[in-house]
């Protein structure tokens, strides 16, 4: 399996469009439908392009682009939103991360973790 990065989802605030990986097509509707709003949100909040990636250990990543001279791109609130996310969706977060790590990496789960 390639480990490079995967791409989970995106939305862009230029094209005003938002992308899923349906190779993550198993998840939960539920988990869907948040991660559309979260994504969505995020770029109408502070623009440009946010992009949930999984790394090769299986963290799951936030990046953000914006393309060169975007006025209306918040460099400071896209960090202030991202910490914000990361703090109130902890546990959408880390379930996303043990779903890739089991399902994606095929990692062993049975040893609970400390």
């Amino acid at each position: 399996m390639d480990t490079s990065k995967i791409v989970l989802c995106g939305a862009s605030s230029y094209e005003q469009k938002y992308y899923f990986n349906q190779d993550f097509d198993s998840l939960p509707q539920s988990i869907k439908d948040e991660l559309h709003i979260m994504c969505v949100m995020f770029t109408e909040d502070v623009g440009g392009i946010l992009t949930m990636v999984f790394e090769e250990d299986g963290t799951l990543e936030f990046q953000v682009e914006a393309a060169d001279g975007d006025g209306r791109f918040d460099d400071i609130g896209s960090a202030l939103k991202i910490k914000e996310l990361q703090r109130t969706k902890v546990e959408l977060l880390q379930s996303l991360e043990l779903y890739y790590r089991v399902f994606y990496l095929g990692e062993d789960m049975t040893q609970e973790e400390v």
